[in-house]
């Protein structure tokens, strides 16, 4: 009787204790259900409006291609527009003036001898009374600096012209000489300095006359019938002053050149008085 009780308590217990469990599953597989029901239809609502809105149109942009031109090509196309006549004789000033402002730095420059070493090595020759190998050094010298000290060498080795009046006549004589080789050509460098920008001004003034007379022919006074003779003008006048400032830059080294060797000469001349004063074969 007692066992009976006993498995009748246990089967209770195991009814009692399983119920809740039971049901909470069933607790949860209702949720999720719902869960599943309620993403189903948010979905359906996505896809919905997702079909329903338009598709955004993506435009390429597409960047202007710019062509971007040379110097060269842009200078040529100017000098196209500015009357190929007129701008032809700037171009020849410019190469003109060019050229002899080159030949002129490569002469200095060649003139150009360390004044301070070649006159001591030339005073030792002096002091030893060597004055034949002091004249070869002269000759074998480059520059006016060695041409002038050549020349009072010459005379301080003669029999009558050694007299310190006599040299002194001859080194400012021979100095001037030198000098006057200094500045050669450079007349013409300030000349197409002067012709460049007075072609261009011609080329303006034709430039303006051309066009009134488009606008005499048009019979109107409208910016498109102007703007051609006036982009001449323009054109002709900028090339012309471009030209004259790029040879007054060349012209101004080559000035400052020719002042360094006159000073060179000055200074030379001075010391070149003050050895033949201390030799013994100059005449006092």
């Amino acid at each position: 009787m007692k066992k009976y009780f006993a498995i009748v308590a246990m089967v209770a217990a195991c009814t009692f204790g399983m119920t809740p469990s039971v049901m909470a599953q069933d607790e949860v597989a209702d949720e999720a259900a719902a869960t599943e029901q309620v993403v189903d239809s948010a979905e359906a609502v996505v896809d919905s409006v997702a079909e329903e809105a338009p598709e955004p149109v993506v435009e390429e942009a597409v960047a202007p291609v710019e062509e971007e031109e040379g110097l060269h090509k842009t200078l040529k196309t100017k000098f196209i527009e500015g009357n190929a006549g007129f701008m032809s004789l700037v171009a020849i000033a410019l190469v003109l003036g060019l050229a002899f402002c080159i030949e002129r730095v490569i002469y200095l420059s060649l003139a150009q001898v360390n004044t301070r070493k070649f006159l001591e090595a030339l005073r030792g020759k002096v002091e030893a009374n060597k004055l034949t190998e002091a004249i070869e050094f002269c000759a074998g010298t480059r520059g006016p600096v060695a041409q002038v000290s050549k020349k009072a060498m010459q005379c301080l080795a003669s029999e009558d012209q050694n007299d310190i009046a006599t040299i002194e006549r001859t080194i400012n004589t021979e100095a001037e000489v030198q000098g006057a080789y200094l500045e050669e050509n450079c007349s013409w460098i300030t000349l197409f300095i002067a012709m460049a920008p007075s072609l261009g001004f011609l080329g303006t003034v034709i430039g303006m006359v051309q066009a009134f007379d488009d606008i005499e022919r048009a019979g109107d006074i409208s910016p498109t019938v102007v703007a051609g003779g006036m982009k001449v003008a323009l054109i002709t006048t900028i090339f012309g002053i471009v030209v004259a400032l790029v040879l007054q830059v060349f012209y101004n080294y080559v000035l400052s050149r020719i002042e360094a060797l006159n000073s060179n000469m000055e200074e030379t001349a001075m010391s070149l008085l003050d050895m033949c004063v201390k030799s013994p074969k100059c005449k006092k």
